[in-house]
């Protein structure tokens, strides 16, 4: 049985273990509040202006307006090259949140290079590139940190938008998905794989067979010219912003059961700090006793 000294210095380590998970976890649902207001505000811009661009494709559509001048749209004619963004937290603490993204990643890597796809990876935060770096050393092509420690502007998702038209214009790439996690409470979360090069455009079949009701200045094309990389951009910042309101209602919930684990220890040390103690002095009496009847 463990001395009073030791459980008392037990106690201490995992009172003082609950100071810092209960902090923890008040800053992540101060930081969640925040980061699931811009979640609601993006995601009906989000859709909209990808509604916006495949109302314009499907206008242009009639008029065989739809050829390689809209290799963001319309793709480069192949798809054996692959690019995965795979997005994660730059700090842990968070449950099981980036394991389940690298988890996922992983199906989806092995899924493309089954199909004889080449596949180059580009990482979001550092968390996903430790997992896979061991793995798919030779297919990450970047890793790109510090994107989570302040807050995401959308700044930060022109400038990663900015980059991933360059590798397409390079010929890097034919097809480039995204791989987050989509917010949904703060205990749950789901990872998402979504197409972004060739935009996923649903052709409005309405729109198909009418003349479009609006005038385009200068024209439709040149519109789409202009809407294609802001589509790209607002959809980055959306995920950027999925993945981080999913970080911090997985931290805050991660933090409130180690909280809990901690009251849970620390009650049961305590317990057995009392019994050892009572144990402790019963044999001090005993002893007492024992030395007193022998004189």
């Amino acid at each position: 049985m463990a001395n009073l000294k030791t459980l008392k210095t037990r106690i201490k380590s995992v009172k003082s273990t609950q100071k810092m998970t209960k902090a923890m976890k008040m800053v992540a649902a101060s930081r969640l509040k925040k980061a699931k207001h811009l979640v609601e505000l993006s995601r009906p811009y989000a859709e909209k202006i990808r509604e916006m661009t495949s109302d314009l494709a499907s206008n242009i559509s009639v008029r065989g307006g739809l050829n390689d001048k809209f290799p963001l749209l319309t793709g480069k004619g192949s798809n054996e090259k692959h690019l995965l963004i795979i997005i994660s937290s730059d700090r842990g603490l968070c449950g099981g949140l980036n394991s389940s993204t690298v988890k996922f990643a992983k199906h989806k890597v092995n899924d493309l290079i089954s199909q004889g796809r080449d596949v180059k990876i580009l990482c979001i935060g550092k968390k996903a590139y430790e997992q896979l770096k061991g793995i798919y050393e030779k297919k990450i092509i970047e890793c790109v940190n510090g994107v989570f420690r302040n807050n995401i502007n959308i700044e930060v998702a022109e400038s990663l938008s900015k980059k991933i038209i360059k590798l397409f214009d390079n010929n890097e790439f034919d097809v480039c998905e995204v791989i987050y996690s989509k917010f949904k409470t703060a205990i749950s979360q789901e990872q998402i794989c979504n197409q972004i090069i060739p935009a996923p455009i649903n052709y409005n079949p309405n729109l198909s067979n009418l003349e479009s009701p609006v005038n385009y200045e200068p024209s439709e094309e040149a519109v789409l010219q202009e809407l294609l990389p802001r589509n790209l951009t607002i959809q980055i910042y959306n995920q950027l912003l999925e993945n981080s309101a999913s970080e911090q209602g997985a931290r805050m919930s991660a933090m409130e059961s180690a909280s809990n684990n901690a009251g849970k220890m620390i009650k049961n040390l305590t317990l057995v700090y009392n019994r050892t103690r009572q144990a402790n002095i019963t044999k001090e009496l005993i002893d007492i006793i024992s030395g007193a009847n022998t004189v």
